[in-house]
């Protein structure tokens, strides 16, 4: 008789093998099939070819492109992929990376607008620009021009980013950034996308987003009450801003779509330091602070710096040998946080500091004074399991909490700090690294899809 038996080679499909077996009788039965007909003697030859037939025509038929493409364009005035090639270069590539991107966030398409470069890149010729505390406006913008979430069709994206950067103008008196340009820079880009390109008329922005990373947000002032009375200008209220201040009480400043997002602090300082001085090293400082401290309360502007806060630390702890205070900058400062037990994290103008990730970043435990502050990231990192935090109207108490923690659970703080994806989950990095704060940025977008216009599209069909 005949067994037929099906071998899978690698990637060739599969073809039949005919295995001629005896006979229960003992006697082969090749001469009675030499009889037969020509169709017998060469039946595998036959099925063979059946066989390829079938599957490479199934292949092509599964395989071919979809040829209704009427509802997209097939060029844009004032873009870069008006050509056909470019366009079928492109979608070869994305699918490609489908797999992989479908392990993350779904399919999550970012589109970053190209501008000109006086919205973004004229600013990084001065260095700072990409290194200080507000930078993660730069990082970011880095991180999506190479990330796998990154798409050149716009009509393939589920948002849109806009690269403008507004912190990097530095007073050339004092040295901080000068955001009066702002809102007249964001407002200048939103102007040039809404007439080139047609994705912002059709959400009414509801899908792009900006990055707000410095006192309080998309207020774009440093001082609170001006903040305040200025609000969120209207060009931006239907957007996602991405933006370092967040409370957790109503304010004016996040009244918005917003992401709470940790101020920018340099991998490659914090790099450096751990590689002199392990997370797991020698710490002989109880508890660390250096920053602004006024003596006298008032600034010239007639308002208390810090809320009294920090001049309640100086007169409080300056004398007591538990606690190094130091008033005045030192560019090695992360050298005494990584020795440090306590880092204190006190309110500023804002309530927000970048004292917050550098002391994650090197496991000291982060200090908290600032009521109602609305951490970055609050759904993913444990907060309340890595930090103390203290209400503003204890601090004359201070000592005597910190000696109780230290008694009681610093051990489980300190091992929930030290755990490698908390400081991950607040570094921005020039590329996306998963788990990162970029990655984490992705992640609350991928949760705001109902606010992308192709993905609301998709949903309804």
């Amino acid at each position: 008789m005949l067994e037929p038996k099906i071998r899978a080679p690698k990637n060739r499909g599969f073809y039949v093998r005919m295995k001629l077996l005896p006979s229960k009788h003992g006697r082969s039965s090749v001469p009675q099939l030499e009889k037969k007909s020509f169709f017998y003697r060469n039946c595998k030859w036959v099925l063979w070819l059946s066989l390829s037939l079938y599957f490479f025509s199934s292949y092509l038929i599964s395989n071919h492109p979809n040829q209704n493409n009427n509802n997209k364009p097939t060029s844009l005035s004032k873009t870069h992929f008006s050509s056909l090639a470019s366009r079928a270069l492109y979608e070869s590539t994305t699918n490609n990376i489908t797999q992989k991107q479908g392990l993350h966030f779904n399919g999550l398409k970012i589109f970053v607008y190209d501008l000109p470069a006086k919205y973004n890149t004229d600013w990084l010729k001065n260095e700072r620009c990409s290194t200080h505390l507000f930078a993660s406006e730069v990082a970011i913008h880095r991180a999506l021009l190479t990330s796998e979430y990154l798409t050149v069709d716009p009509y393939e994206a589920d948002f849109f980013f806009v690269p403008v950067y507004v912190s990097c103008n530095f007073s050339t008196v004092n040295g901080f950034p000068a955001i009066g340009h702002a809102r007249s820079l964001i407002a200048s880009a939103i102007n040039l996308i809404s007439t080139q390109y047609p994705f912002w008329d059709r959400s009414h922005g509801s899908d792009h987003v900006f990055v707000a990373s410095h006192d309080f947000g998309s207020c774009f002032h440093t001082m609170e009450d001006v903040a305040i009375s200025d609000g969120i200008p209207g060009f931006l209220k239907n957007s996602i801003v991405l933006q370092t201040f967040g409370v957790k009480q109503k304010h004016p400043c996040q009244e918005v779509e917003n992401v709470v997002i940790p101020p920018y602090v340099s991998p490659e300082s914090v790099l450096r330091t751990l590689e002199k001085s392990p997370v797991i090293g020698r710490r002989d400082i109880f508890a660390f602070f250096r920053g602004k401290m006024e003596v006298h309360p008032k600034n010239i502007s007639g308002r208390f710096y810090s809320k009294r806060v920090r001049t309640m630390l100086w007169r409080k702890y300056n004398g007591d040998r538990r606690f190094f205070l130091q008033r005045h900058r030192f560019a090695g400062y992360q050298s005494e946080i990584v020795r440090s037990v306590f880092c204190l994290c006190p309110l500023g103008w804002a309530p927000w500091s970048p004292r917050l990730v550098e002391s994650v970043a090197l496991g000291c435990v982060p200090v908290i004074i600032a009521d109602g502050i609305r951490l970055p990231f609050d759904d993913v990192v444990p907060w309340a399991e890595i930090s103390v935090n203290v209400a503003e109207k204890d601090v004359g108490k201070l000592a005597e909490i910190l000696e109780h923690v230290a008694a009681t659970n610093l051990s489980a703080i300190q091992k929930n700090l030290w755990d490698p994806r908390v400081p991950r989950a607040l570094m921005f990095n020039d590329r996306v690294h998963e788990g990162d704060a970029t990655w984490r940025v992705l992640s609350a977008l991928a949760n705001k899809r109902a606010r992308s216009y192709r993905s609301s599209r998709v949903s309804s069909q």
